[in-house]
């Protein structure tokens, strides 16, 4: 099977928002391969540390939420 890395950045992206806190902070627990490309791509800051969260950029951060929304929200 061949797997769409672009689904999935946008599937983990939704899902780090799940996690926020303190404004703008996400737990980092998913795949370095899927969290790189989010950096590169400008949605996220160097992932690489002893921290335990990732900080989103504004970009991110409100892309996060648009696909969280799309991807997961229940339609009324």
């Amino acid at each position: 099977m061949e797997i769409d890395k672009e689904k999935v950045d946008e599937a983990v992206l939704a899902l780090l928002h799940l996690t926020l806190h303190d404004e703008g902070r996400a737990w980092k627990s998913f795949d370095w391969e899927t969290m790189n490309r989010l950096h590169e791509k400008g949605l996220i800051q160097n992932p690489v540390g002893k921290a335990k969260s990732v900080v989103f950029t504004d970009k991110g951060l409100k892309e996060s939420e648009r696909l969280l929304r799309q991807l997961f929200a229940k339609q009324l």
